[in-house]
């Protein structure tokens, strides 16, 4: 296995570490959640880096490296809402994008890879600060909320990107 790939699958076996930590609450896991979720977050990176590096960009890896995003940031998401550190509508509308865009990658890979969109990695960039301040910045809930509204923000205009450019994707689909 590529090691991208493998990097991908780690971030997947961290979920359910983060949420664990998150929710049994034991003296001191917002900040075990958090190394957690900051290390699966940097697999992210560092396997971008890897496959474009070697050139190793494949329809398999992008789609088990965009699984890994999604499953971290929208579990993480839901913990956070049943914790009540953040909006229930806001974990429906980030799953419900995520979910499209991989629906709409999925359709796609027939024909190509679509790789991340600067939307898309600066949407992801915007998910892991909210989060991470939503699990650790309890003395500003006015920073936090304004996080994650610019997340919002950022989550549908790079949905609605992905979707504008993958038009063609769909008509095709639709005709076959």
């Amino acid at each position: 296995m590529a090691a991208p790939n493998a990097l991908s699958l780690i971030r997947v076996a961290l979920v359910p570490l983060v949420v664990i930590a998150l929710l049994v609450g034991f003296s001191g896991h917002m900040w075990v959640a958090a190394g957690l979720f900051v290390i699966a977050s940097a697999t992210d990176v560092l396997d971008g880096r890897i496959a474009r590096r070697s050139d190793g960009v494949t329809v398999f890896g992008t789609f088990i490296d965009s699984l890994a995003d999604k499953l971290l940031i929208c579990c993480t998401l839901i913990a956070l809402v049943e914790m009540g550190r953040v909006w229930g509508w806001v974990a429906m509308v980030v799953v419900a994008r995520e979910f499209a865009v991989t629906g709409l990658r999925l359709v796609a890979a027939q024909d190509e890879v679509i790789s991340a969109s600067r939307s898309g990695k600066a949407k992801m960039v915007l998910q892991v600060v909210a989060v991470l301040a939503l699990m650790l910045n309890t003395a500003y809930p006015l920073v936090n909320d304004a996080l994650v509204l610019l997340m919002v923000a950022a989550t549908v205009w790079s949905g609605v990107e992905y979707f504008i450019a993958g038009r063609r994707h769909l008509r095709a689909s639709i005709s076959r």
